[in-house]
């Protein structure tokens, strides 16, 4: 596991994000829908390995169950158990497309929150990198996008409607980011749609 804090090119290539988006857009068909947004079942990216779209899930704010992002979750192989995909070092893929906006102080509270809640003893350790994320946070308005891609060795591209905001380096974030949804998330909703059940 990486332990050297973060290695971020703000303005590193950006054909990875650009490539992803294309992917994305020109896929023929669609595997699934959640709240109108809908996703290909697959994810194609030149000199990447394919990945396949493993479920959707909703995220729900308040006690009234506002409607934020559906998000996608992209696998090298499909599975349902969580901490499989939390521990193993694989590529993988997370995309969220809003449906309402957001404000960046929004955002990136709930990061703080995510990780607080799912990095353990780490979570002192990730401080920076967690910090390095939430400087690349945007004010997001309804129908835009936020990817996360997730590759062994290279680290988490992060990007915003398909243009990126740097690289955050470490398996270890990796997996702290993706446990957000997958260990203690902010609903269990959104869980339980990126393992493969419904999406609502």
């Amino acid at each position: 596991m990486h332990r050297r804090i973060v290695n971020i090119q703000p303005h590193d290539l950006r054909s990875l994000a650009g490539a992803a988006l294309l992917a994305l857009v020109a896929a023929p068909l669609t595997a699934a829908e959640c709240i109108g947004v809908s996703l290909p079942d697959r994810l194609e990216v030149p000199g990447q390995q394919p990945l396949a779209l493993n479920g959707m899930g909703v995220r729900k704010a308040t006690l009234f169950k506002v409607k934020v992002y559906a998000a996608g979750l992209y696998l090298a192989e499909q599975s349902s158990n969580a901490r499989a995909i939390i521990d193993q070092d694989r590529a993988r893929h997370l995309t969220l497309h809003f449906v309402r906006d957001v404000d960046a102080d929004d955002i990136r509270e709930a990061w703080q929150e995510g990780f607080a809640a799912n990095a353990g003893d780490r979570f002192e350790e990730l401080g920076p990198r967690i910090k390095a994320l939430q400087a690349m946070m945007a004010n997001f308005a309804e129908g835009d996008r936020l990817d996360f891609d997730y590759r062994s060795g290279q680290g988490t591209e992060v990007s915003i409607n398909g243009l990126s905001q740097g690289r955050i380096q470490g398996a270890d974030f990796g997996s702290a980011l993706i446990a957000i949804w997958l260990g203690e998330p902010p609903n269990p909703e959104i869980k339980s749609g990126l393992l493969g059940g419904e999406c609502g």
